[in-house]
């Protein structure tokens, strides 16, 4: 399999101060940024900080998931589909920045697929602005 980009995604509830120690302590350059998301560059790949939004503070620290394992492809459904013809449950999402399948390793870990247009068109539309 080929991938366009790799990228890790931090799930954080602390999502101000962790942009603040990437961009301004750590140095990192910005790719783009939403309200609850910001995009640096990370060597070939590239690291998103990324409001926790799930986490509603009843789960112990031990159990939310704070990374993800992102691979950014051209056909999102077809690689969700052959995953799911393997017995792999997926999380397909379709949402008006881009389509995503998100799915656990089998030690636990979440791993993401995101299609690459719409990714790519962020990161153009933030260096216009």
């Amino acid at each position: 399999m080929e991938f366009d980009r790799t990228g890790i995604i931090l799930y954080t509830i602390e999502y101000q101060k962790c942009v603040q120690f990437y961009g301004n302590i750590i140095g990192m350059n910005k790719m783009f940024e939403t309200e609850n998301l910001t995009c640096f560059e990370f060597g070939n790949s590239y690291l998103m900080v990324e409001l926790d939004d799930e986490y509603d503070g009843t789960l112990k620290e031990s159990e939310r998931i704070k990374t993800c394992l992102r691979m950014n492809i051209q056909n999102v459904k077809k690689l969700a589909d052959k995953l799911t013809e393997k017995n792999v449950d997926v999380d397909y999402q379709e949402h008006s920045w881009g389509t995503v399948a998100k799915f656990f390793d089998p030690d636990g870990n979440l791993c993401a697929f995101k299609d690459s247009e719409k990714f790519e068109k962020q990161i153009a539309d933030f260096k216009t602005d």
